[in-house]
């Protein structure tokens, strides 16, 4: 089982999500990070809402190999899809139950029927015991609690 800390949260929804500090917080922990990249005016910039701190390159390529590069605009969608050589892990959806990564991992809204092998996000807001077997067929969890469920699962 995969953990994926949500934009790098490890103990909860905190102010420093997205934050190049914080993720490498969690990849020195051995833990994956769904991140929120933005592309305007060919720079990268990492945020939830809107780009908020901007980074380069080579900060992603050090790191691809733990990051779940959420794509925040088309921008970013095409731009990632221009470096398939790099084999980054990237994505884009919004409301979809399902969507795949470009690695071809399922990934799954909160609360969706998680089929094996995907990766359920944010159980924390929708697991309840009659689903707690979803989580133990899934690939992964992406959650803002990833400590707990890392010593819960690994």
């Amino acid at each position: 089982m995969k953990i994926i800390a949500h934009r790098g949260n490890l103990n909860g929804p905190s102010s420093s999500e997205n934050a190049p500090k914080q993720i490498d917080s969690c990849i020195n922990l051995g833990i994956d990070c769904e991140v929120d990249v933005w592309l305007i005016n060919n720079n990268i910039f990492l945020g939830h809402d809107k780009g908020n701190t901007q980074i380069n390159l080579n900060w992603l390529v050090e790191r691809r190999e733990k990051l779940w590069c959420h794509c925040k605009n088309q921008e970013a969608l095409k731009y990632f899809k221009s470096l398939e050589e790099l084999e980054f892990n990237y994505f884009w959806h919004e409301n979809d139950k399902y969507t795949l990564t470009s690695q071809g991992t399922i990934w799954v809204y909160p609360g969706e029927l998680v089929p094996s092998g995907a990766v359920s996000v944010l159980p924390e807001k929708w697991v309840k015991n009659s689903r707690l077997s979803e989580l133990n067929k899934s690939f992964g969890i992406c959650t803002d609690y990833s400590i707990q469920y890392a010593e819960q699962f690994l």
